[in-house]
């Protein structure tokens, strides 16, 4: 599932690539993935995008006057196209963009600048949407229109995992108040967004903990040791797909991780076996003998 890493990359990559074009049309092939009217889609043709930014597990694409949410959940990806290529099968919305009068945008993320990917400003770059599974949801939100997004209402959404706001004391007085199991907190986007199966397991095998261990027996020194995890391992996974994912902005890179998927291979820090189970549906990884 897109987590805060991958999103991150395909909201910059899409600003850069989008923000400062007009939408020429909108074309819903899976109405039941989207949630809008055909006449509120038809409303967002001749609106300019200013931004595509990520919050939390959610893409958000900020028009002229509407705004769209994006929410891929398990099987959702992202596929930045040319006029010309078919679309793939599974296409749940497809945005067609017109030329960018204005030339590069001086806000794009740096690590863009110049990619090979980036359309001409001449160029109609498509925005597809996929979701074979039809599990995730696009929500139009038209200027003045009241609409729940799942996710994102009151007490839903916890602040950003790398929010600049959430600081080591802030984390600390926002966990103290969570008893249960370390893997389910850290996936709990109430508590804090962005993170989910994967990166819970690095965080985890970073800090040295187990998936399973409960946060109200963990001493304080394992709390921080939680939250500095957190704060270095989404930054390198970030630089790391960055490099390997454009152009192909939906494929799901989850090789450089250290025991998500890993199976029974050995542990990169201790040489011990790994272990992976299947919890509540969701496959967990870890090294018994090194992760506490």
């Amino acid at each position: 599932m897109p987590e805060l890493p991958d999103l991150d990359v395909v909201a910059d990559a899409l600003h850069a690539a989008l923000a400062g074009r007009a939408i020429t049309s909108v074309r819903a092939a899976m109405p039941l993935s989207v949630r809008g009217t055909p006449v509120e889609l038809e409303a967002l043709v001749g609106q300019g995008l200013l931004s595509a930014r990520r919050v939390g597990k959610f893409l958000d694409l900020t028009l002229a006057r509407d705004r769209v949410a994006l929410n891929p959940m398990l099987t959702g990806r992202f596929q930045l196209a040319g006029r010309g290529e078919k679309p793939t099968a599974g296409t749940a919305l497809e945005i067609v963009f017109g030329p960018r009068p204005d030339g590069l945008l001086a806000d794009a993320a740096g690590w863009t600048a110049n990619a090979s990917w980036l359309p001409l400003d001449t160029a109609s770059p498509i925005l597809r949407y996929r979701d074979p599974t039809q599990m995730g949801k696009v929500y139009v939100l038209p200027a003045g229109v009241v609409r729940p997004v799942p996710g994102r209402e009151a007490g839903e959404m916890g602040p950003d995992a790398l929010d600049p706001g959430l600081t080591l004391e802030v984390w600390r007085e926002r966990i103290r108040r969570h008893p249960g199991e370390m893997k389910n907190l850290l996936r709990n986007q109430a508590f804090v967004a962005g993170i989910g199966n994967a990166y819970s397991d690095e965080i985890l095998f970073a800090a040295g903990l187990q998936p399973f261990r409960k946060r109200s027996t963990l001493a304080a020194e394992e709390v921080d040791a939680v939250y500095r995890a957190m704060r270095s391992v989404l930054p390198a996974s970030i630089a790391v797909l960055r490099e390997r994912v454009p152009p192909t902005f939906e494929k799901q890179v989850r090789d450089h991780l250290n025991v998500h998927g890993k199976g029974d291979g050995p542990c990169p820090r201790c040489g011990g076996k790994l272990t992976q189970v299947s919890a509540g549906g969701f496959p967990t990884g870890f090294c018994r003998s090194c992760q506490r």
